[in-house]
């Protein structure tokens, strides 16, 4: 197997598609979203993807785990509790799912963003079983290096 079969290059085109703020949670200003996705994984459970936000405030409600890294631009975060934080070029946040914070872009900010969606904790369970029954299928080997993976 080449390396060439197993991995996906590419390159960023900069068609970034619209991606709008739900307008319930827009608190002031008129911030214009936008996202571009880089990568998805084959099971539709984690993607990448740039994001980019003109000025405004507003709330943002995570559904998913969001590993997110700051490219350019500055962001002042609250929580819920309403500790503040500001970020910018260089700081890297993670939201959990079931999380939330209000966001305020000063001017622009643009990010990248790793998004995993994660399994209800009866297929996290029926997993480990089939991992298990692999696993001692094979005489107790590991599939990969010790990985555990199927």
């Amino acid at each position: 197997m080449t390396i060439e079969s197993t991995v996906t290059f590419g390159v960023s085109t900069g068609n970034f598609v619209p991606n709008p703020i739900r307008p319930e949670w827009i608190l002031d200003g008129n911030p214009v979203a936008r996202t571009e996705c880089l990568s998805s994984s084959t099971d539709g459970m984690a993607g990448t993807y740039l994001w980019d936000c003109t000025a405004g405030r507003f709330n943002w409600f995570y559904s998913f785990d969001e590993t997110l890294h700051i490219l350019q631009g500055t962001v002042t975060l609250k929580d819920p509790n309403g500790k503040v934080r500001r970020v910018s070029a260089g700081d890297t946040i993670y939201f959990p799912a079931g999380s939330s914070a209000e966001w305020t872009v000063e001017k622009y900010v643009l990010k990248i963003a790793f998004c995993r969606t994660t399994l209800p904790p009866y297929l996290v369970f029926a997993r480990n079983i089939a991992r298990k029954l692999k696993r001692a299928m094979r005489g107790g080997r590991e599939t990969q290096a010790g990985s555990g993976l199927l």
